[in-house]
């Protein structure tokens, strides 16, 4: 890649370009294995898996699906929280050439239905957590092979079959029975690195959401450099490291930062099947130290505020906690670090295999900026309208993406894939300024972007400014139907617990720190805010409440 001015920015241990191994993405697992065989690679609730034992359980998992008729190109459902079995199933099906389904396991039945009628995939690996969603569509729907496993099963060690306990059908199979076979030999599987590896969905809230088609190449690109951006090995010491598995490995974010990297790292990975807050401060609270955690700010706001953050020594439990999946309000940022918690903030999306651009480790980190473009990702900001023209320094323009961690297209959507691909660059629909130093700063998404009264307004902004109120625990601003602005700005607000605030008080403090023609006209106050699986604050669900109210 030729020089760009932000690589100036660049930690001194990082490489402004790299050549990756042209390895298949099970193989990660496979290096861990073989340089730390002994150490524990998975603490499930006491329970541990060293790399040596994950690496076996793997391959027999492999060649198990391999004689039940999984090969090259199937695709395989894996439709589970994060537990020792998402990992096995993963790492298996890739071992294979197979392509791994990842499926969020909160799904409906109608839901889930819409993704197994794009993916086809011959085998559907699932928990009884889930058997409310999966029967009634088995019923209708044939998948050849149900795996399902219980997913408190490892807790007590190795899983057993358990058709009465869990009321499996006859023809349904047990995930012990994936563990069975003495036959822990690598398959013979020709990979080639343009080869997909998982068909991960983006984000929705509405609707079915489209299926990147991620390869083996991108995930392997991601992991490595995703290792050499942070590979400060006094900070993450791989003899004794470990990573904070909590967000779902089904979302891009958890499955390449926590999962893929955790494990090519040689981390022990914690793995938490759900986020409950009381529950994770207790769990921290029995490590000593955790090398490494990826959250996103809805989490981080919620860990860091909590009564018991301080007694707990988060400064000197985290070495380095790295924030992503949607941009964090600069006063929590600073709140963090003010409190002596490393923490880094980046941007990425499951088209890039979660990677796109971070702060370095130690070089400039700018207040409201993710950073500068990852190592070998090509960035440029264009003109909204015309999406040709890059736009001046400090202006603002659609981000998009060229590299190795570019996703190959959307499975089966030929016409969405060249709406989203043109001439090898991704245009991701965030609208973002760079400044003199090649440091990015998010403004808002695309179709985020609110038009009242002939002025472009960015809900970011907003956001940024009520989360500075002090009474306000979270806080999103939204744009609204309106007769005569066209659009407007309506604030959603959650007060922080024993705190009270008026719509007079939250509009004039507003009115202190934006344009008027930013302020919020309304303000309606909640309990709680839609949120994702990962807990990130969903807009588009409150614009879709908005919309519903103006039918009626």
């Amino acid at each position: 890649m030729e020089q760009r001015h932000w690589h100036e920015n660049y930690d001194y241990f990082v490489p402004t370009t790299m050549r990756y191994p042209r390895i298949p993405a099970s193989e990660l697992l496979l290096r861990s294995a073989h340089l730390r065989p002994d150490k524990t690679a998975i603490h499930f609730y006491g329970t541990e898996i060293s790399f040596s034992e994950l690496r076996d359980l793997v391959l027999r998992a492999a060649n198990a699906l391999n004689t039940m008729g999984v090969k090259k190109g199937d695709r395989v459902g894996l439709h589970l929280p994060n537990t020792p079995q998402y990992i096995i199933a993963y790492y298996a099906t890739l071992s294979l050439g197979a392509i791994a389904v990842s499926i969020n396991p909160t799904y409906t039945t109608t839901e889930l239905k819409k993704i197994i009628q794009l993916t086809e995939p011959g085998t559907l690996i699932t928990s009884e957590l889930t058997m409310p969603y999966v029967r009634p569509l088995q019923e209708e729907m044939e998948i050849p092979r149900l795996v399902v496993t219980a997913v408190s099963d490892f807790i007590a060690g190795m899983p057993q079959s358990s058709h009465e306990s869990l009321k499996l059908e006859k023809e349904w199979i047990h995930f012990s029975k994936l563990l069975e076979p003495e036959n822990a030999r690598v398959p013979k599987v020709e990979i080639r690195p343009e080869d997909p590896a998982i068909i991960m969905f983006t984000g929705g809230t509405t609707g079915i959401p489209k299926g990147a088609v991620l390869t083996h190449a991108n995930i392997v690109a991601a992991v490595h450099q995703a290792f050499v951006w942070a590979n400060d090995p006094q900070l993450l010491a791989p003899e004794k490291s470990s990573s904070l598995a909590v967000l779902p490995f089904f979302h891009i974010y958890g499955h390449i930062i926590c999962l893929n990297l955790g494990i090519f790292a040689g981390h022990t990975l914690i793995v938490i099947p759900r986020f409950e807050l009381e529950e994770f401060m207790g769990m921290i609270e029995k490590f000593e130290e955790i090398s490494f955690m990826g959250v996103v700010p809805t989490l981080l706001n919620a860990i860091f505020n909590h009564p018991r953050a301080q007694s707990l020594g988060l400064d000197r439990k985290f070495k380095l906690v790295n924030s992503g999946g949607a941009p964090c309000p600069t006063g929590l940022l600073n709140q963090i670090r003010d409190n002596g918690v490393f923490l880094q903030e980046g941007w990425g999306m499951t088209e890039t295999t979660s990677l796109g651009v971070g702060n370095p480790m130690y070089g400039p980190k700018k207040p409201g900026s993710i950073g500068v473009p990852f190592i070998d990702a090509d960035i440029k900001l264009v003109d909204v309208n015309d999406g040709v023209t890059e736009v001046k320094s400090g202006e603002p323009g659609e981000l998009i993406m060229k590299g190795p961690t570019v996703m190959k297209g959307y499975w089966n959507n030929p016409d969405e894939t060249a709406n989203h691909i043109r001439d090898g660059w991704l245009y991701t629909g965030d609208i973002a300024t760079m400044d003199e130093d090649g440091y990015l700063y998010i403004v808002d998404r695309k179709k985020d972007m609110v038009i009242a009264g002939g002025y472009n307004i960015y809900p970011r902004d907003i956001d940024e400014v009520l989360h500075q109120f002090p009474k306000v625990a979270e806080a999103i601003a939204v744009g609204i139907p309106h007769d005569y602005r066209g659009e407007t700005i309506k604030a959603y607000v959650v007060l922080k617990e024993g705190k009270t605030a008026t719509e007079e008080e939250i509009i004039d403090f507003c009115k202190e720190h934006l344009a008027s023609y930013k302020v919020p006209k309304m303000v309606e106050f909640r309990k709680d805010l839609p949120k994702s699986a990962v807990g990130k604050l969903l807009r588009k669900a409150l614009r879709d409440e908005e919309m519903e109210k103006k039918k009626d």
